[in-house]
């Protein structure tokens, strides 16, 4: 039995009920202690100097420019006050009053500003700082501060009150001015959540319009395109549904709940039918990832939003399972607990550039690819999963500069079942550590690395053995899979990819090394040829053959074919 089955029984499904217009509740003893558990490590971080929680410094590698010590984030600060005010305690208004009047303030307030209504991620880092300012911060805290204002007001001082009104109303005004498009999932959803539950709490019609309005186009863009354009993406896949989540159990206006029902149907069937539950995995291909094994927390809220149904055995207190009501559709369940055959799902993603994943879901294995993405960090454009339950593991496709992801490099594939065709070419115009970012100049880049990398990671790959059996051919064993890998091209202008293997500490690796030396500068433009071509299956497969003519190479084993222009193209 599930351990978190009579919780949800008790709460969720009473939040349920009342969709559309639930409110908080306060906890009883068995679901205060969870709450106080999910709340520890914001405690053991709390700095009373600065009345916000303090913690290692970490980040995706953009936006900021600091690279370490402490520091005091914005947006836990926000999750952290209404974790305490959920609490119920008396002991605990204090510390998130404190908290609210402390980060409200490091609000953007002035009108003129182009960051206004904005926060930066970090106290130690002033908006004028960032490289650059994240906008979606107002999507983000004006959340956080709604749940506040929603369900906390009467117990906030008058002034505190008011003041969490105008920060929420500042977010609002810079969402809207923003403005995001559709193709954004998770902002978009969020930034509809945040104005139109903002205008029906404050009776602001100018954000309670924009907010309906913005949920109708956001629902006519994804049914036209058939899911979510940010696709598959372990990380903003729920994001979108847990804000989907919180628009079905606040908003008030009945237009809007069939288009948020037919939009919680579309993250669950993502998330569901690219389950891979022998390993309890997020098969790929992904659009956006942070890592490429689940976290403990995706399968909490899987058991969570089945009420113990689907049992993954864990006990993992979340601060909002108090808060937001989550139900997975009852006929999408049976996928989070068995594979009993071999199954492709074949998905459009995107469908106005013909973007389409293929996902093949193995009893021993899945493997997913996509016919053409960029290879920025948070890509998994070609994604394999295997081992158990109890120690998964990985195999990714990356192309690095400098040890770190190249956005500039495209992948595209063709796939069948465990086999999948693949190259990589380069375009003059797009990323480097970031496709919008941290864009190339000029079509110039220095490195003093190159090379593509077939990267194992997890428990299942501690016995891994990798071995080139020639130029061209090499093999990762990873307890009963094999997988093969032929190099039928790698070129770098006058530079030839070798096959080389590696360990870093709890990752090994297969690489095409291109270059490694004394950083040099490379033109783009000027290279005759970039190009990674390769067939990748589980188990073997059978000869390639290739064909060069006209700037592009084609590739093609059993009956596959990928083909790719040799020189980088705008």
């Amino acid at each position: 039995m599930s351990l978190l089955r009579p919780l949800i029984s008790a709460f969720v499904f009473a939040l349920l009920a009342t969709v559309g217009h639930a409110t908080w509740t306060a906890p009883d003893a068995a679901q205060l202690a969870r709450l106080e558990r999910a709340l520890a490590p914001f405690h053991a971080q709390w700095d009373p100097a600065e009345q916000m929680p303090r913690r290692p410094f970490s980040s995706p590698g953009y936006h900021t420019t600091l690279k370490g010590g402490f520091v005091h984030a914005t947006r836990d600060a926000f999750s952290y006050a209404v974790g305490l005010l959920d609490t119920g305690k008396p002991e605990h208004l204090e510390r998130a009053c404190a908290i609210l009047r402390r980060v409200i303030a490091l609000q953007d307030a002035d009108p003129a500003s182009k960051t206004h209504g904005i926060w930066s991620w970090f106290l130690e880092e002033p908006l004028a700082q960032m490289s650059p300012p994240d906008f979606n911060w107002a999507d983000f805290n004006g959340v956080n501060l709604l749940q506040v204002a929603r369900d906390h007001r009467a117990r906030l001082p008058a002034d505190l009150a008011a003041a969490v009104d105008a920060s929420i109303l500042r977010a609002c005004a810079a969402i809207k001015k923003r403005n995001v498009g559709p193709s954004y999932t998770n902002i978009a959803i969020m930034g509809t959540y945040v104005t139109l539950v903002a205008g029906e709490l404050l009776a602001n019609d100018e954000y309670r319009t924009y907010g309906l309005e913005r949920l109708a186009r956001f629902h006519a863009y994804t049914r036209d395109n058939g899911t979510f354009e940010e696709y598959n993406s372990p990380t903003y896949t729920i994001i979108a549904l847990l804000e989907l989540s919180r628009l079905k159990a606040h908003v008030r206006d009945a237009t809007a709940q069939p288009l948020i029902d037919e939009l919680l149907r579309h993250a669950w069937q993502e998330i569901a039918t690219h389950f891979h539950a022998p390993t309890r995995q997020w098969a790929g291909p992904n659009s956006r990832a942070y890592r490429s094994l689940n976290s403990e927390s995706t399968l909490a809220l899987i058991q969570r939003a089945t009420a113990g149904r689907v049992d993954f055995g864990l006990d993992l207190p979340d601060r909002e399972e108090l808060r937001l009501p989550v139900s997975c559709p009852p006929d999408l369940e049976p996928l989070f607990s068995s594979l009993a055959a071999p199954r492709t799902v074949t998905e459009t993603f995107i469908k106005r550039t013909t973007t389409v994943g293929t996902t093949y879901l193995h009893p021993q294995f899945a493997l997913g690819s996509i016919n053409r993405g960029d290879m920025w960090n948070q890509r998994r454009p070609l994604l394999a999963h295997f081992g158990s339950a109890a120690a998964p593991g990985y195999l990714q496709l990356r192309l690095l500069k400098n040890d770190y992801d190249f956005s500039s490099a495209i992948f595209r594939g063709t796939q069948r079942d465990g086999l999948v065709v693949g190259a990589v070419n380069f375009i003059t115009n797009g990323g480097d550590t970031h496709i919008s970012l941290d864009k190339v100049k000029g079509a110039k880049i220095r490195a003093r690395d190159l090379r593509l990398r077939f990267e194992l990671g997890g428990p299942a790959t501690k016995s891994a053995v990798i071995t080139v059996q020639s130029p061209a051919e090499a093999t990762l064993a990873v307890g009963p899979l094999t997988f093969h890998v032929t190099l039928a091209r790698a070129r770098w202008g006058d530079l030839t990819g070798r096959l080389t293997t590696g360990r870093t500490g709890d990752l090994c690796y297969l690489d095409v090394e291109f270059y490694h030396g004394a950083e040099r500068e490379f033109d783009l433009a000027q290279l005759d040829e970039a190009l990674v071509a390769f067939a990748l299956s589980v188990g073997p497969h059978g000869p390639v053959t290739t064909q060069n003519e006209g700037g592009k190479f084609t590739l093609t084993c059993d009956a596959l074919a990928v083909t790719a222009a040799l020189k980088p193209t705008p």
